[in-house]
């Protein structure tokens, strides 16, 4: 009996042994599994921590992305609108030209454009969108009740807006009553001159965020329609002014067209005149010089050396006055188109040299020579042959009564575009400035000493310039007083 309660203690201490074993190897499995349930709880944390992070940088995404989007669209907008207003320069289609549609696409559905009238005195409503017409007349009743606060303002440049203007500022809360708008945008339209107004943007959606970028896209649109209205300003300015420059071009062509034909008139009846009178002078001249010749030849008896001296004053004088009246009416037959110009391919050297020939005693008895600078063949005109003689023979004449003994006269020509320009120069006493665009008006002489003692009629280069333009020439001096001169006129080159 005793053995069997040893054994069975044996058995209980056993038991409790393998049991105690069990129990801790229970609870270090228990401390384990609590341990991996700690850091299970942990991960759980972690990624609820990074699913919230991930969540809040995808709405910021997606906040951002709305942001961009809406940047897009406006600048779009804006874009379609400044295009809107430059296609014109007229004020009231720009305007016109402010299209609705394109105020939503930058996010607004309330939206008024005023301009000050400076006739008027007041603000004038030009663009609106979103109100009815009892709106709009309220909203034009309390700006002009305080137009002055309003003109103040717009002066100023600067703009409002429910973002960035205080809670506190005075009118902030009566804006938002006016215009009807939970968020605005107020901005001023402030051109160089009169042209000032602001433009009025906003919305009563509270869940429509009005952002900086709106502000400064409405502050673009305000300084772009500015500057097209300046634009339009300054077209119609420049538009009013050369209407008004055509109108008095206009009336000052008539007046001048009045006075041409006048002139023209005038100068027909000075041709007809001229010509007419030296008609009426040849007769007597002819009886003149034919009187005072038969008497000369002593056929009516002989005349004592007196008379004889005074018959052949009035014989020379007679042809003097002869040539005079020839060259009067060369000149007016020439001016009123009588005259026919016998054009025909000539070579200038062989008038030149006939004239040459023809002037050679003159030029040797006041010791002046007269250098010819054309080769045969080398310059050939479309021209009256007679008639160009008469000039050179004019040119060179007028040349030698001017140049001192020992003086030297050149006759040169050189080709230009199509034409023949013909140089005659001297080493003469020249030509005062003052007179170098009269000496070609008939009866004009220089006053000086030279002519004094030269006879002349002021008549030979008024002949010269007439004949030169009847061959579709021009005609024109260089000279300097004390330096020679140079006379240049041009012919059409013979092809």
């Amino acid at each position: 009996m005793f053995y069997a309660n040893i054994i069975l203690i044996l058995l209980s201490t056993l038991i409790i042994i393998v049991l105690s074993s069990m129990l801790m190897t229970k609870m270090q499995n228990i401390r384990q599994l609590k341990g991996e349930i700690d850091k299970l709880m942990q991960s759980l944390e972690n990624m609820d921590e990074q699913a919230k992070i991930i969540v809040r940088a995808d709405m910021e995404l997606n906040r951002i992305q709305e942001e961009l989007d809406k940047k897009i669209s406006g600048l779009y907008a804006l874009q379609k609108l400044s295009h809107n207003i430059s296609t014109t320069m007229v004020e009231e289609e720009i305007f016109k030209n402010l299209s609705h549609e394109l105020f939503r696409g930058i996010g607004f559905e309330k939206v008024g454009i005023f301009h000050w009238d400076s006739l008027k005195k007041e603000f004038i409503i030009k663009s609106s969108l979103g109100y009815s017409e009892e709106e709009i007349n309220l909203i034009n009743l309390y700006i002009n009740s305080n137009k002055d606060r309003t003109l103040s303002f717009v002066v100023t440049n600067k703009t409002l807006s429910s973002i960035s203007t205080p809670e506190n500022f005075a009118d902030k809360k009566r804006l938002r009553d006016i215009f009807k708008s939970e968020y605005f945008i107020l901005s001023p339209i402030l051109p160089k001159q009169d042209n000032r107004g602001f433009i009025f943007a906003g919305t009563e959606d509270p869940d429509t965020v009005i952002t900086s970028g709106d502000e400064e896209l409405i502050k673009i649109l305000a300084t772009q329609l500015g500057q097209a209205l300046e634009n339009a300003r300054l077209f119609e300015k420049t538009w009013n002014a050369q209407q008004e420059l055509e109108k008095k071009v206009a009336e000052r062509t008539q007046e001048l067209t009045a006075a041409l034909e006048e002139v023209k008139k005038a100068s027909k009846r000075k041709t007809d005149f001229v010509s007419s009178v030296s008609h009426e002078l040849r007769t007597p001249l002819t009886s003149i010089k034919g009187y005072a010749a038969i008497l000369l030849t002593g056929k009516l008896g002989a005349l004592p050396p007196e008379a004889k001296e005074r018959l052949e004053k009035i014989n020379r004088h007679s042809d003097e006055l002869g040539h005079i009246v020839n060259e009067l009416l060369d000149i007016s037959r020439i001016e009123s188109g009588k005259v026919a110009m016998n054009l025909e391919s000539c070579d200038l050297k062989s008038i030149v040299d006939k004239i040459d020939d023809l002037l050679s005693g003159q030029l040797k008895d006041k010791q002046i020579n007269l250098e010819v600078k054309l080769k045969p063949g080398e310059f050939k005109a479309l021209i009256d042959q007679a008639q160009i003689s008469r000039v050179f023979i004019n040119l060179v004449g007028n040349a030698m009564k001017f140049t001192p003994a020992q003086g030297k006269i050149s006759i040169s020509a050189e080709k230009k575009e199509g034409m023949i320009q013909v140089d005659v120069s001297d080493t003469g006493c020249g030509i005062p400035a003052d007179y170098l665009e009269a000496i070609f008006e008939e009866f004009f002489r220089i006053e000086n000493s030279i002519n004094q003692e030269v006879k002349g009629t002021g008549l030979g280069l008024a002949l010269v310039k007439r004949i030169i333009e009847a061959h579709q020439g021009k005609i024109w001096v260089e000279s300097k007083a004390g330096s020679g001169s140079t006379f240049s006129f041009t012919l059409q080159q013979a092809t």
